[in-house]
């Protein structure tokens, strides 16, 4: 008969030992100077590029070196907060690893973690890359508000072996708390759906896909970089000739940004006619600001649905144009171009689809039917564009900064030409300028054509125009350049 032994009962499992201290930091790179995590060296110095594996935080924090003679142990002593969830991971499943780090006063500081391939471990979803991944996007989040850490939110594996859930699950787990609390809540909410079997396919796919598209946004905070005014002025004169009301008012944006560190509480509005560089002009803020842009044609949005999406009820459903602007982006900080804002149509019935912006523009956050979670918009700088503001509704006025954009002088007109629309053009065709001449006659004779018309557009097809005109006569009938008077121009332009 066997005989138990109840005096080597397994002891009381033991509370487990945190041996690191959290900094904050939002450095967009990691080196010794600025490591990730730093362990302790105080009884021997570790290697440039060392392996093992983290062990169990529930447990103990530490790295355990696997050296010639056999397995080391060292504590953690540092790490930066936003990588907390992701190393507790990496102990948890015992994934083998690569270090790179430097031996310094303070420890061993590490900066750089590979996966390898050794020991016949657990493997994250796409090897490496999904490791390397996750490591570029902790980088270029910001540090978390807080450094509580709520057990809960841990995500264990992916039950149903979907290659696509894995990648979401592990994401989901390793960015802690760097996402914005609502999305967290969100995702955690959406992943129980995705993997249930109490809901329908259609649901689990709908879920699937929502979580898909917000988890491949990387929400970042709202903080901006000073911008150098003088390099903003010189990206303005490269684009734009004349407006100096124009450029100065978006140099002032540009020092309010400057001081405040945050995008002003309201967009632009560029109200003026067809052809004069609205859009020109919204491309040129965009790249001022360093951001992604996105554009949206309210001339071709006929129902309010095209922009907040449809509900996932319906099998068909999918997410607005305003969600997928910021899955096409891929971060939550882009300036958002809205083309013809006044030539919004009523729709079908269901609304005004331009007051739909509305909540958009607030900075409140946005709510998409499909996603069915609130979108933070503090980082979305709105630039619109418009011809006629009389048709533009109140409430969508007074969410804008208006800029009227005048027409050009016929004087600007002439400038625009010679030196910007031509040049272009010739440049564009391989062409030198000696070989397509326009006489002083011959510009006043272009910019007489298209006295009665606004903008540049006609300026730059009569450039076009009488480029190619001077291309056929030198490679056809052989001339070694062209000279346009103002009886050429007229018989060519019409």
């Amino acid at each position: 008969m066997p005989v138990f032994d109840f005096n080597s009962t397994p002891e009381e499992r033991k509370e487990p030992v945190c041996t690191y201290t959290m900094f904050r930091s939002n450095e967009p790179e990691a080196s010794p100077e600025k490591p990730i995590l730093i362990l302790d060296n105080s009884a021997r110095e570790w290697k440039h590029h060392s392996c093992g594996v983290f062990e169990n935080p529930n447990k103990r924090t530490a790295f355990e070196f696997k050296e010639e003679g056999g397995t080391v142990s060292a504590d953690i002593l540092q790490i930066d907060a936003r990588f907390a969830s992701l190393v507790r991971w990496l102990g948890e499943h015992r994934i083998s690893v690569r270090l790179s780090g430097e031996n310094r006063a303070e420890g061993y500081a590490v900066y750089r973690i590979r996966e390898t391939a050794f020991g016949g471990g657990t493997k994250l979803s796409a090897e490496d890359g999904f490791l390397q991944f996750m490591i570029e996007r902790l980088l270029a989040s910001s540090a978390p508000s807080e450094a509580l850490e709520d057990e809960d939110q841990i995500e264990n594996g992916d039950e149903m072996k979907l290659t696509s859930l894995q990648s979401i699950t592990d994401f989901m787990t390793c960015a802690g708390r760097t996402l914005p609390d609502n999305i967290q809540l969100w995702a955690r909410r959406n992943l129980a759906v995705a993997r249930s079997a109490e809901v329908s396919p259609e649901e689990r796919r709908h879920a699937q896909r929502a979580l898909s598209i917000m988890m491949n946004i990387q929400w970042k905070h709202n903080y901006f970089e000073a911008i150098d005014p003088e390099e903003a002025r010189r990206i303005l004169d490269e684009e734009l000739y004349g407006m100096e009301k124009v450029k100065q008012r978006i140099i002032e944006t540009i020092i309010q940004i400057n001081r405040t560190h945050t995008l002003p509480a309201y967009g632009l509005l560029l109200v003026g006619p067809a052809g004069t560089g609205k859009s020109q002009i919204a491309y040129a803020v965009a790249r001022i600001l360093k951001l992604p842009w996105t554009t949206l044609d309210m001339s071709s949005i006929n129902d309010p649905e095209q922009l907040t999406g449809s509900s996932r009820v319906y099998a068909n459903a999918k997410p607005g144009i305003i969600m997928e602007a910021f899955s096409i982006a891929g971060e939550s900080n882009l300036v958002f171009i809205i083309n013809e804002l006044d030539k919004a149509n009523a729709g079908k019935g269901n609304g005004n689809p331009a007051d739909v912006l509305l909540t958009l523009l607030d900075n409140l956050g946005f709510t998409d039917n499909y996603m069915e979670c609130m979108v933070p918009t503090v980082g979305v700088y709105p630039i619109a564009t418009a011809n006629d503001k009389s048709q533009i509704s109140a409430p969508l006025m007074s969410r804008f900064a208006v800029i009227d954009i005048p027409d050009y002088t016929a004087e600007e007109k002439k400038v625009i030409f010679s030196k910007y629309a031509l040049p272009k053009v010739l440049k564009r065709m391989s062409m030198r300028p000696e070989e397509c001449i326009v006489t002083e006659e011959a510009l006043d004779a272009v910019i007489e054509k298209y006295a009665d018309t606004t903008g540049i557009r006609d300026l730059e097809q009569a450039a076009e125009h009488i480029a190619a005109n001077a291309l056929y006569q030198i490679e056809v009938n052989g001339a070694g350049e062209v000279v346009f008077t103002a009886e050429m121009v007229r018989a060519l332009l019409g």
